[in-house]
C-alpha cells in the first residue's frame, strides 16, 4: 500500500504509472460485523455507542465488475446514514446487503459477513472494468452515492425511482470509508480542483441531498425571493442548504440548536438565525404537540422575514419538528422532507394542509444529473465545503460518535490514504481566490486553515 499511495499523491503521475502499480491484496476498512447486530438490543438508539460496533478490519480487495471503477480513497466523511449503519437502525444494514446479493452473481459480492461503510469519497481512479470509457486511472474524482443497474423504464427520466436504487457505502457493500473502495463508473465526478481531498470529500452526498430538496424541479423548485426555512442548518446538510439559498437569492431562515452553530450560519452569511434552545422551544408537550409553540415560532419566523411566511421548509428532524414546518409554511408553501433524525413517525395536524393547499414532497439524495450540478457549484467556487474537523481512519468512531450526540458543526472528514490535511490543491489561484469563504466557516467551527 505504501509504494501504492506513493503513486496517488504525486502531482507528475501518469495514467500508466497508475495502471501499471501493483494493487494490494487487502486494504484497511471502517466495517461492521453481521455477528454483532444485536449487540445494542433493548437499547434505545440515542443511548447507543457506535464507537462499540465499528471496527478496523483487514478486508481483500473485491473483483472489479463492468461498469466499475475501483478508486484510492484519500478521504471520505461522516454522514447520518454511518450513524445509523452504526446502530443498526432502524434496521441492520446486512438486511440490505442480503437482499442485495439475491439480485444477481456480481451482487453477490456485496453479501459478506461484514460490511464495508461509507458514503463520500475523494480519491484516485486506480481501475476500470469493462464499458467504462469515460475515467481512466489517475483521474481525481469523487463520488456520488447513487448506486443504480437502470435495466427499468422507471429510472429512466429520474434515476431516483429505479427500483434497483441503492445508496451505496449504506445499502451496498465497498463504501468510502475505506483505504479502496468499489464504485460504478456513472457515481464518479470530477474533485474540485482547489479542494483538498478531506474538503472535496465532505460536500457528496449532502450537498447533492439539499440540491435536490431545495433547487430541483424535483423538490422545492427555489426562486429568488423565496423564505426558506432550513432545520439543522449548521450541520452537514443544513449548511449546505444554507449556501444554496443564499447562492439562488433566497432568503433563509436558519434553525440550530447553539450559539457556536448560529455563529457558522452567519459566517456563511446568513442574516436571519432562530437558536432553538436559546429561545426553548418545545413543540411537544406531555406527549402531544404543542400548537401554542408552533404560533411563537411563526411570530419568530415573521420578526425576521418583515411579516412574511416561508415558502419552503427543509425539513430532516422529522418527528420532533415536522407538525412546526407543516404549520408554519405559507398558503401554498412547501415543505420537502427526507430523513427522519429525530424520529420516524410524524405527527401533524393535516387542517394545516389540506385548508392551506400546502405540499409535503419526499425528497431522497439525487439523481446523477442533480449531484453533477451541485458538485459544478462546489468547483465553480459558489458553494463551499463546510469541514469543521478531520480524523484519522482508525478514529472514525469517534467522528461518528460527534455527530450522534450533534456536537460537530457542518461534516466531519476522514483521512483514509491522505496522511495528512491540506494535499490534493491543484488550482490554487482558483483557492486563493475562495480562501476567505472557506476559511470564514472553519474558522467558525473551530478549525481555521
Amino acid at each position: 500500500m505504501k509504494d501504492l499511495l506513493e503513486i496517488v499523491l504525486a502531482e507528475s503521475r501518469t495514467e500508466d504509472d497508475v495502471a501499471n502499480a501493483p494493487l494490494p491484496q487487502s486494504f484497511r476498512a471502517v466495517t461492521l460485523h453481521r455477528d454483532e447486530v444485536d449487540m445494542f438490543a433493548g437499547t434505545a438508539p440515542a443511548d447507543r455507542d457506535p464507537r462499540k460496533s465499528i471496527h478496523i478490519d483487514d478486508v481483500p480487495v473485491p473483483a472489479l465488475g463492468p461498469g466499475e471503477a475501483l478508486v484510492a480513497v484519500l478521504a471520505s466523511s461522516v454522514n447520518y446514514n454511518t450513524v445509523w449503519s452504526a446502530l443498526f437502525e432502524p434496521v441492520p444494514t446486512f438486511a440490505f446487503l442480503e437482499r442485495n446479493g439475491r439480485a444477481s452473481e456480481a451482487a453477490a459480492r456485496h453479501d459478506l459477513p461484514y460490511h464495508i461503510i461509507g458514503s463520500d469519497l475523494a480519491g484516485v481512479v486506480l481501475r476500470t472494468g469493462p464499458g467504462v470509457t469515460k475515467w481512466r486511472p489517475g483521474d481525481e474524482v469523487v463520488a456520488h452515492c447513487l448506486h443504480v443497474e437502470l435495466e427499468e423504464a422507471d429510472g429512466h427520466n429520474d434515476t431516483m425511482l429505479d427500483p434497483a436504487q441503492r445508496i451505496w457505502g449504506y445499502e451496498t457493500n465497498f463504501g468510502g470509508l475505506a483505504e479502496l473502495s468499489l464504485v460504478r463508473s456513472n457515481q464518479l465526478m470530477p474533485k474540485p480542483r482547489h479542494l483538498t481531498w478531506e474538503e472535496a470529500a465532505a460536500p457528496g452526498l449532502v450537498n447533492s441531498t439539499a440540491y435536490r430538496q431545495l433547487v430541483s424541479r424535483n423538490g422545492a423548485d427555489m426562486k429568488q425571493g423565496d423564505n426558506v426555512l432550513i432545520w439543522g442548518a449548521g450541520g452537514g446538510l443544513g449548511s449546505y442548504a444554507t449556501q444554496l439559498a443564499l447562492a439562488g437569492g433566497a432568503f433563509p431562515i436558519c434553525v440550530v440548536s447553539s450559539a457556536e452553530k448560529a455563529r457558522t450560519c452567519r459566517a456563511m452569511g446568513a442574516e436571519a438565525v432562530i437558536d432553538r434552545s436559546a429561545e426553548d422551544y418545545r413543540f411537544w408537550s406531555s406527549g402531544e404537540p404543542d400548537v401554542r409553540e408552533y404560533r411563537r415560532f411563526g411570530r419568530r419566523i415573521r420578526e425576521l422575514t418583515g411579516g412574511e411566511d416561508v415558502d419552503i421548509v427543509v425539513e430532516h428532524p422529522g418527528r420532533d419538528t415536522f407538525g412546526a414546518s407543516v404549520f408554519v409554511a405559507r398558503r401554498g408553501g412547501t415543505i420537502v422532507t427526507c430523513a427522519s433524525t429525530s424520529g420516524y413517525v410524524h405527527q401533524y395536524d393535516n387542517r394545516y394542509l389540506w385548508m392551506n393547499l400546502k405540499r409535503i414532497i419526499g425528497s431522497h439524495f439525487a439523481n446523477y444529473r442533480e449531484a453533477w450540478e451541485a458538485n459544478r457549484l462546489i468547483a465553480k467556487g459558489v458553494v463551499h465545503p463546510t469541514v469543521s474537523r478531520s480524523y484519522p481512519l482508525t478514529d472514525t468512531s469517534t467522528g461518528v460518535q460527534d455527530v450522534h450526540n450533534n456536537v460537530h458543526q457542518g461534516k466531519v472528514a476522514v483521512l483514509c490514504l491522505a496522511p495528512h490535511e491540506g494535499l490534493g490543491v491543484r488550482d490554487a489561484e482558483l483557492r486563493e481566490r475562495h480562501l476567505p469563504a472557506i476559511n470564514r466557516f472553519r474558522a467558525t467551527a473551530g478549525r481555521a486553515s
